[in-house]
């Protein structure tokens, strides 16, 4: 299966010089980005000849640049399921940018409640502090989202509830909810939903659904960077009355039908919500990923990274010292996505990650995860803990920063990776590993005798 499938991926077979060395270089970061298709290079590269402004231009380059970027945007309506005449897709930068638009959007008030759950992203919880009250879903000890805790929460705000914003998976621990049973329940009390689909939309098939359902998602936000499209581009799928009744956060040229010096007459959406001219390549690469996925299929995808997912957890049992958090069964692999956090003894997390990296050439994550709330969670970390964390910091101490080292499946890893990290893991466990420094002010460690020229490599 996966040797199938890594001859969609770019740049599998780089090797890269570590301690002793050259070694093949194995991603395991795919949580953070994911490489891109080579379908998407092609795409890319037949497109940018033709490339030009859109919606404006009456030549055949901009006729032919408008027309691709409104193909994209019907594939990516598609890709969730969703009907033109309920739902608008707007493009923008990622999800990030995606959400911090819905929350100017939304006409929300400093007394409203937006309910998170507190596996959340900081995307997804940072932008509603600024516009409403933030409550949180608590959690279950296996770190899933307490749907007891929801729906208490549901009945003791009420009314006050106008939204529901859940991540569809979780980029610390791979947690998987039921999101439509989360949206039927919202819908009952009131609120409208948003689903963070950063750590889905690759992983999983999505159904926006139709407003008439009662398990319909209100909003969606996905990421290319982490559909194998890594070109800029994300995207907001949501209700197209909501971007019909308020003014755009940012305005300028694309969003009006008509600017005198007294009067403005918006555009509707999405010409209203994408200011300025757009990232049509990034659209363009984008839309090409989506196909690729579906051509491949979501759910063999899903198939193949639970596989991953339930060998990785069963061999990560057998390492000393390791310890794992969240949904740790390698039984549930195939409810949950493969994102993996751990932690190695008394070993800091970042330092694990260099070793990693500099020994034996595996790309990870170590950290929190713009994650904070969750991770120090998972970590059993006490609010008087969280203050000492604070002074540190304030004191340029970020190598004393708390967090995890996380590994990530996309669908071109093999078992063979996973066991070469399992041997580099069970040598990490046993303290055979070189000498490293550490950078206080900013937590990363490098080897002593580090030579390292990055622009041998790359150089603009």
């Amino acid at each position: 299966m996966a040797t199938n499938l890594r001859k969609y991926i770019v740049g599998l077979d780089a090797s890269v010089p570590v301690r002793g060395g050259m070694r093949p270089y194995i991603n395991l970061d795919n949580a953070a980005s994911t490489p891109p298709f080579r379908s998407v290079l092609e795409a890319v590269d037949h497109f940018s000849p033709w490339y030009s402004s859109v919606h404006r231009g009456n030549g055949l380059k901009s006729r032919l640049s408008t027309e691709a970027y409104e193909e994209a945007r019907q594939i990516v309506a598609a890709f969730v399921s969703a009907n033109s005449d309920e739902r608008v897709v707007i493009f923008g930068k990622n999800t990030t940018e995606a959400i911090n638009k819905l929350s100017y959007r939304l006409p929300l008030k400093k007394t409203d409640i937006v309910l998170i759950s507190h596996l959340e992203h900081h995307s997804n919880d940072l932008p509603w502090r600024a516009r409403a009250t933030v409550k949180r879903i608590g959690l279950t000890p296996e770190g899933g989202i307490d749907r007891a805790d929801f729906v208490a929460l549901l009945d003791k705000y009420g009314g006050r509830i106008k939204l529901v914003a859940i991540s569809g998976a979780s980029n610390v621990t791979g947690h998987i909810p039921d999101i439509h049973w989360f949206a039927r329940k919202a819908h009952e009390a009131g609120a409208q939903i948003l689903v963070d689909c950063a750590q889905l939309a690759a992983h999983r098939p999505i159904r926006i659904g139709s407003l008439e359902d009662p398990e319909h998602l209100d909003y969606i936000a996905i990421s290319g960077h982490k559909m194998y499209a890594p070109f800029g581009t994300g995207a907001l799928i949501g209700r197209r009355d909501t971007f019909m009744r308020s003014e755009p956060e940012y305005r300028g040229g694309g969003t009006v039908n008509l600017v005198t010096p007294t009067i403005v007459d918006w555009a509707a959406s999405p010409d209203i919500d994408e200011a300025g001219s757009p990232n049509v390549i990034g659209a363009v690469a984008l839309a090409r990923a989506i196909k690729t996925l579906e051509q491949i299929g979501l759910n063999t995808i899903a198939e193949h990274e639970a596989a991953l997912t339930r060998y990785a957890l069963t061999k990560l049992k057998e390492v000393p010292n390791v310890t794992v958090y969240g949904e740790i069964e390698p039984s549930y692999a195939t409810g949950r996505s493969g994102v993996i956090p751990f932690t190695v003894g008394n070993v800091p997390p970042h330092l694990v990650a260099a070793i990693l990296g500099f020994e034996w050439g595996i790309g990870v994550r170590s950290g929190c995860f713009c994650a904070q709330p969750y991770v120090m969670s998972l970590l059993g970390i006490d609010r008087q803990t969280q203050y000492r964390i604070r002074y540190n910091l304030l004191h340029r101490r970020r190598d004393l920063m708390p967090g995890m080292v996380r590994i990530s499946f996309g669908l071109y890893n093999t078992r063979e990776e996973i066991n070469v990290l399992i041997k580099a893991l069970a040598a990490i466990s046993e303290g055979k590993y070189g000498g490293y420094a550490v950078d206080r002010a900013n937590g990363s460690y490098t080897p002593i005798d580090d030579t390292e020229d990055l622009s041998a490599y790359f150089k603009i």
